[in-house]
């Protein structure tokens, strides 16, 4: 009798708790449900703004670096320019390269131009006449070209100086003279090229030249070259 009354409490004691149990598991949260972009945002650093690609930092500049300066003629005694200083026609003028090498222009005095190229010049203007004319924009042309000059001295039917106004070797020098006189002695030509202190000696020879050989000898030309055939 005693143990059918205890069989029956232990029935009706798990009967009360398997509603509790089971009321337990429907309220749990479904942890393995969330989704995995949960896990991948999470994993993103707080810094990097979602849905957007970090770029790479672009190295900085060095303080103080110089801006590229562009090349192009170099300016030469002689040489004529024309200075245009934009809505002032007061201070625009042509001006000549003295044969020292410098140029004239008011309220900034003289100033080098020889040796240098038309955009050294122009900023060398606009930063000097910028004193007395704020924000002064300077147009600088070479209006005339004087100083790119050769000589051709010796046995060629017209010796003398030429001024160019592009650039030509010993073959197109020769010819510009008229030629080589029927006396000359074509395989001793020499071309003399003064620069600074030093000066250089170039052979040519005529004939060599002429058939194709050593065409190394064939030279470009540069300003104040002296060709002589002997």
């Amino acid at each position: 009798m005693r143990s059918r009354i205890t069989i029956a409490v232990v029935l009706c004691v798990f009967l009360m708790t398997v509603p509790l149990w089971a009321a337990g598991e429907k309220t749990k949260p479904d942890v393995a449900a969330k989704p995995a972009v949960e896990k991948q945002v999470s994993a993103r650093p707080a810094s990097e703004p979602l849905g957007e690609k970090a770029k790479p930092a672009l190295p900085a500049k060095p303080a103080g670096e110089p801006a590229e300066t562009p090349g192009g003629y170099i300016i030469g005694p002689g040489d004529l320019l024309d200075i245009l200083v934009w809505k002032d026609e007061t201070l625009t003028r042509a001006v000549y390269v003295l044969p020292d090498g410098r140029i004239s222009f008011p309220l900034i005095g003289e100033v080098t131009a020889a040796g240098k190229t038309i955009y050294q010049v122009k900023k060398e203007l606009e930063g000097k006449l910028g004193r007395y004319v704020p924000d002064a924009i300077i147009s600088v042309d070479v209006k005339q070209v004087n100083s790119f000059l050769i000589y051709v001295l010796g046995r060629v039917n017209t010796p003398g100086r030429f001024v160019l106004n592009t650039n030509v070797n010993v073959l197109q020098a020769l010819a510009i003279a008229g030629g080589l006189h029927p006396f000359a002695k074509k395989g001793k030509i020499k071309i003399f090229r003064h620069e600074g202190e030093k000066t250089s000696i170039f052979k040519f020879d005529y004939d060599d030249v002429s058939d194709g050989d050593h065409l190394e000898q064939n030279i470009q030309l540069k300003r104040g070259d002296v060709i002589v055939v002997p």
